[in-house]
């Protein structure tokens, strides 16, 4: 066994979220659950196929993300992982909709941030072992931070 590291490709700093399934129709109920979560909302998402033909299975609204999708869900290479990029929206706001579909395992991460992808690989294929979703904590947070963090949540609409 090998251990590998893969950097997710996220050159403008999108929201994505990574995760595991397990059925052929992940691409397709993946895509459903994020059209109907809201009308402005452009995304693009890649399955990896872990039996069969193992193909990446995209989709999306927006052939950009969609591109961005497939090249990482082939770099990541693992069996049944997903990836799902994010545009005028939020994974909060996409979230349990997809946790909610039957064929969904775990999710690995949610975010923006720089993400590394901890990989496994056999003479079968890959797993993912977890992943580095971005910095380690430089301290604790201080009243001013406090502050700051509630006034960037009033600002994107998420506090009042």
């Amino acid at each position: 066994m090998e251990l590998l590291s893969v950097r997710v490709e996220n050159p403008n700093e999108l929201n994505f979220i990574l995760g595991q399934a397990h059925f052929i129709k992940t691409a397709d109920d993946l895509h459903e659950a994020l059209s109907a979560s809201s009308p402005n909302l452009r995304f693009a998402l890649a399955f990896c196929e872990a039996s069969g033909p193992a193909l990446v299975r995209s989709s999306g609204n927006d052939a950009e993300l969609t591109g961005l999708a497939e090249r990482n869900a082939l770099a990541i290479a693992a069996g049944h992982s997903f990836i799902v990029f994010l545009k005028n929206g939020f994974p909060v706001n996409v979230l349990n909709a997809i946790k909610g579909l039957s064929e969904v395992c775990g999710i690995y991460c949610a975010t923006a941030n720089p993400v590394e992808v901890i990989l496994a690989q056999t003479e079968q294929g890959r797993a993912i072992l977890g992943v580095v979703d971005g910095l380690s904590p430089r301290g604790i947070e201080s009243d001013a931070d406090r502050s700051a963090r509630r006034d960037f949540l009033k600002r994107i609409g998420y506090k009042l």
